[in-house]
C-alpha cells in the first residue's frame, strides 16, 4: 500500500483546509487509516483516526469539533477537513494506515507504532 497526502498549504487563523490521502497498491476496505502530525521538535501525535467500517474515529481533544475525518474507500481517498484552523495546528500531517483484514467498528489506534503505512506528509502552516 502507498499512501500520498496533498493539500496542504498556508492559511490565515480561523481558516480551512481539507487534506487528502491517496492510496493504491490495494484496496483501502480493511485498512483503519489515520491522520498524525508532527511539529518542529515535538513527536509525531494522532489527530484523526478512522476504523476500516468508517464508524469509528479516534481524535486528540485538541481537535474535537474542528477537524473531521471521512473516507471513500471506492475512490481509495481518504480526508481530513480542517477548521478553525490555529496557529498550534501548524505542522507535517501524515496519512498512516494498519492493516485489519476485515471491515469491523473496533475504535482505530491513535499511537504512530501501530501504523505501518506512510506517505510523505503535507505541510500546513497557520499563521496571519
Amino acid at each position: 500500500l502507498q499512501l500520498v497526502e496533498s493539500g496542504g498549504g498556508l492559511v490565515q487563523p480561523g481558516g480551512s483546509l481539507r487534506l487528502s490521502c491517496a492510496a493504491s497498491g490495494d484496496s483501502l476496505d480493511y485498512y483503519a487509516i489515520g491522520w498524525f502530525r508532527q511539529a518542529p521538535g515535538k513527536a509525531r501525535e494522532g489527530v484523526l483516526c478512522i476504523s476500516t467500517s468508517g464508524r469509528s474515529t479516534y481524535y486528540v481533544d485538541s481537535v474535537e469539533g474542528r477537524f473531521t475525518i471521512s473516507r471513500d474507500n471506492a475512490k481509495k481517498m481518504v480526508y481530513l477537513q480542517m477548521n478553525s484552523l490555529k496557529p498550534e495546528d501548524t505542522a507535517v500531517y501524515y496519512c498512516g494506515a494498519t492493516y485489519y483484514g476485515v471491515v469491523t467498528d473496533s475504535f482505530p489506534p491513535g499511537s504512530e507504532s501501530e501504523y505501518g503505512y506512510w506517505g510523505q506528509g503535507t505541510q500546513v502552516t497557520v499563521s496571519s
